[in-house]
């Protein structure tokens, strides 16, 4: 029989293409959800049974464990970007990836793979940072030979950075930006998801940090993003104490509505991030240590941002009809 890799997160942004990677190597995957029902788009990624989605609730032992039995491998793909109702930073970035590693280990299983984040430092002003710390702490500490991997920003079809940003260029003429000076080097999901694998299949142990072949401001990344969708905006840096305020009244409409404003808009921790630059450490070990060749976002993004065109799919036809024309 096949071996089989549980997921944790593994239908998020990230953990569908280990899914659909690991389904081609001819692994079973079991893709550990909260919602498996909002997880059946993972199940075409290989051949009938062969990628199954299961109920799991990360913050709870018997759950997590249930959903490894009989596993080969590992993976914890869940984060979150900003708390929500029983999901703190803690208890999802720290005490779930722990938790992970504790029951593999329990388990007999030797093989993890867990997804941080670059800037992950217990000693960071942000909580969301010093969970993503603390939860390889707690990895390592029960699978000292697992693989953890430290992205900066990632980006393809489904990310929530450019997306986001090329959403917000549809509300007016002015495109105001936090950490507008803060650097960050984008890596791309599938390249992501190639070193995975090869933590999965065993060629590699270790801290990696992944990033593109393009560190970029922010600024200047939008910049990119702005010219691929061919628009026009005024781009403000508003300054870091601007976006304390912003962060902090965001923080409470959430807390004030009970949760029925959900502020995926800008969180206080959010702005202490922005604070620092997210680019790979000159002594890490980077996607290139893993013979794989990073992919620049120039060659993706329009890809995927074409839809946020003035005329989505039909703009460069309007520019060609255009030169006819003169």
């Amino acid at each position: 029989m096949s071996k089989l890799v549980t997921i944790y997160g593994g239908s998020g942004f990230v953990g569908r293409y280990i899914a659909r990677r690991m389904a081609k190597e001819g692994w079973r995957v079991r893709v550990a959800v909260r919602r498996p029902n909002e997880a059946m788009h993972v199940k075409p990624y290989g051949a009938v049974g062969q990628v199954e989605p299961v109920l799991c609730n990360i913050r709870d032992d018997a759950s997590v464990a249930q959903a490894m039995d009989g596993a080969d491998a590992v993976v914890n793909c869940v984060g979150i970007l900003a708390e929500s109702g029983k999901n703190k930073f803690d208890a999802v970035q720290h005490e779930g990836a722990e938790r992970i590693a504790r029951l593999a280990a329990a388990a007999g299983i030797t093989t993890m793979v867990h997804l941080s984040a670059i800037g992950a430092s217990e000693a960071s002003a942000s909580e969301y940072a010093q969970s993503k710390a603390l939860g390889e702490v707690g990895v390592l500490e029960h699978m000292p030979n697992a693989m953890i991997l430290r992205p900066s920003v990632v980006f393809g079809p489904e990310d929530d950075f450019f997306n986001s940003f090329a959403s917000m260029t549809k509300l007016g003429p002015i495109l105001p930006l936090v950490g507008g000076n803060t650097k960050f080097q984008p890596v791309y999901v599938d390249d992501v998801a190639q070193a995975a694998v090869q933590g999965i299949l065993g060629n590699a142990t270790g801290t990696y940090e992944l990033g593109g072949p393009d560190v970029e401001t922010l600024s200047g990344l939008i910049g990119d993003m702005l010219s691929v969708i061919h628009r026009r905006k005024l781009v403000i840096n508003l300054p870091f104490f601007v976006g304390g305020i912003m962060g902090f009244a965001f923080d409470m409409l959430q807390s004030l509505t009970l949760g029925l404003f959900s502020n995926t808009v800008l969180t206080r921790d959010q702005v202490k991030l922005l604070k620092s630059d997210n680019v790979v450490a000159e002594d890490a070990k980077t996607l290139a240590d893993l013979g794989i060749v990073a992919t620049p976002a120039s060659t993706v993004l329009p890809d995927y941002l074409w839809r946020f065109r003035p005329s989505g799919q039909y703009d460069a036809i309007k520019d060609s009809a255009k030169n006819l024309e003169a």
